[in-house]
């Protein structure tokens, strides 16, 4: 992307930088609410990957190869540790829109969130905003509860006949979802109903959490899910691709995201959940401390930058008040504790209390794991 570039000027921050908490971490005047929270943060600050470009980032974050075909962490963890709740699925998606109108928006696809050779019972099911949250949920006009109910038993009648033979688990996975959508008619609707949301809520919140589609939203939405017993939730939220116009979008997206990660906090906090749910803030990839484009005090982008980025977990297991790796002065290389996408892996599930090396699924012949078959080590510096 800077290939018609010719020079390549360094680019400091137009936004100001100070220390919070007893750890000392740097953060933006963009995020002063994520700022109030250091001493609950553990800051990763020397993150690395192989990849260069957004969808093999993305895809060997969340599946630990940047090739599509594997599964994706959250259905890594719905295989390993199972359902929490009757009603609800183990493992949810939801993406949210970008706040400027000149914020990149690179595309995505399902790949990200794929169950890949592992069953369909660990699939993701994604909320989606709007007034039909999940696709194809409703019943189809004429179709009553009661008549989705008895085709439901019928299916269930049926659908073991070619099991039994075969022992094919695909099947019994197939009876699961359906049932599993049947409890989804009623769940979904008390789940997305904000009305019994006190006022409080939003004050905390602010008022862009009550708008479906915003960052804010989708994470009350997360803290509902959670206190409902799902696993697994996701946001994604694109915008963050500046290769222009730096100056002008990231304020927009840092407002989207800041007070939504506090108040998540805060609310996980007064329920008694936050000890036992894990937080992630982070991204595939980190930008250049040099400017790509018109380097303008609002014009200036950067472009993508794999060598080093900071991410930021938070609850279960996490020690907070961390600030763990190093960069040179001018963010360009680490100098001190690395922590590649694989390390970060393993550490997510060390923190579910799993052992990367040991977890495995089988498909095809094939042993697969999330962190794949090169070096992977367990951070333990961010670990309670």
């Amino acid at each position: 992307m800077l290939s018609g570039q010719a020079r390549f000027p360094v680019a400091p921050s137009v936004f100001r930088f100070s220390q919070h908490g007893q750890s000392g971490a740097w953060f933006s005047e963009l995020l002063p609410h994520t700022a109030s929270m250091a001493d609950d943060l553990a800051v990763i600050r020397s993150m690395h990957t192989d990849a260069t470009e957004h969808e093999p980032g993305i895809t060997f974050l969340q599946t630990g190869r940047q090739s599509p075909g594997l599964p994706s962490i959250g259905s890594w963890c719905s295989y390993g540790l199972g359902s929490m709740n009757d009603n609800l699925p183990t493992f949810v998606v939801m993406n949210a829109e970008r706040s400027h109108p000149r914020a990149g928006v690179p595309a995505m696809s399902d790949n990200l969130w794929s169950a890949g050779g592992l069953s369909p019972a660990h699939a993701v099911v994604g909320l989606r905003t709007g007034c039909d949250p999940v696709r194809y949920l409703k019943n189809a006009d004429g179709v009553s509860p009661a008549v989705r109910r008895s085709m439901l038993d019928g299916l269930g009648d049926m659908h073991p006949l070619p099991q039994e033979p075969t022992g094919d688990p695909e099947t019994l996975a197939r009876i699961e979802q359906s049932e599993t959508a049947f409890k989804l008619q009623s769940a979904v609707p008390e789940l997305t109903d904000l009305s019994s949301e006190p006022d409080s809520t939003f004050e905390r919140w602010g008022e862009e959490a009550k708008h479906a589609g915003k960052f804010q939203n989708a994470a009350l939405m997360a803290r509902r899910l959670v206190e409902r017993g799902v696993r697994f939730v996701q946001i994604y939220h694109r915008g963050w691709d500046v290769h222009a116009f730096a100056p002008q979008v990231l304020p927009a997206q840092a407002r989207d995201v800041d007070r939504a990660a506090w108040a998540l906090i805060e609310d996980l906090k007064e329920r008694g959940l936050f000890d036992e749910t894990l937080v992630i803030w982070g991204g595939e990839f980190g930008r250049t401390m040099y400017a790509q484009g018109r380097l303008t005090p609002t014009e200036y982008g950067r472009d993508h930058h794999p060598r080093c980025f900071s991410v930021w977990m938070a609850g279960g297991g996490v020690k907070g008040g961390t600030v763990y790796g190093e960069t040179d002065d001018f963010s360009h290389n680490i100098v001190k504790d690395p922590v590649h996408i694989r390390d970060f892996q393993a550490t997510i599930l060390h923190l579910f209390g799993i052992d990367h090396e040991r977890f495995t699924h089988t498909h095809l012949g094939l042993e697969a794991r999330l962190t794949g078959s090169g070096p992977a080590r367990v951070v333990h510096g961010v670990v309670a």
